[in-house]
């Protein structure tokens, strides 16, 4: 005889396995992702600020893809502290990358635009989540390039 149906301790089991899997994901969802900047922007940051000269700075980043390690330029103009123009340049390696980098590039002014470089850290722009790691390396030498 065939047994069509599945014993109701294995479909038990397979339950609670099921929930625990969607409980350690639920842990790399999004959530983190937006309750970063809230985290970020009331941060005791302007008790010790640093001041930093008005200018325009140029700083490289680099960051690990699956296929290759990555590279781009950053460049921010900052006024008081502020940033008031990014250009970002990239060389990409891989055809994927290419693609990120170009919509991480059309994205990242909206973000970075008017916001105080202490308070400068970007996680995703555009979809691209990779390349803010380069940024985020670049911005951190053009903070010490800056700092008065």
């Amino acid at each position: 005889m065939i047994r069509t149906t599945v014993p109701t301790p294995v479909r038990t089991g397979a339950a609670l396995v099921g929930v625990a899997g969607m409980i350690v994901l639920a842990g790399c969802s999004g959530a983190a992702d937006a309750e970063s900047p809230s985290t970020t922007g009331s941060g005791s940051s302007s008790g010790d600020a640093t001041t930093y000269k008005d200018g325009t700075y140029t700083a490289d980043g680099s960051y690990q893809t699956p296929e290759t390690v990555e590279s781009i330029s950053v460049t921010l103009t900052l006024a008081d502290g502020v940033v008031t123009d990014v250009e970002v340049t990239g060389d990409p390696q891989a055809r994927e990358t290419e693609q990120y980098q170009g919509q991480f590039i059309d994205g990242i002014s909206d973000e970075v635009v008017g916001v105080a470089l202490d308070d400068l850290s970007v996680s995703r722009v555009a979809g691209s989540s990779l390349t803010s790691g380069g940024f985020n390396q670049a911005v951190q030498a053009i903070k010490e390039q800056a700092a008065a």
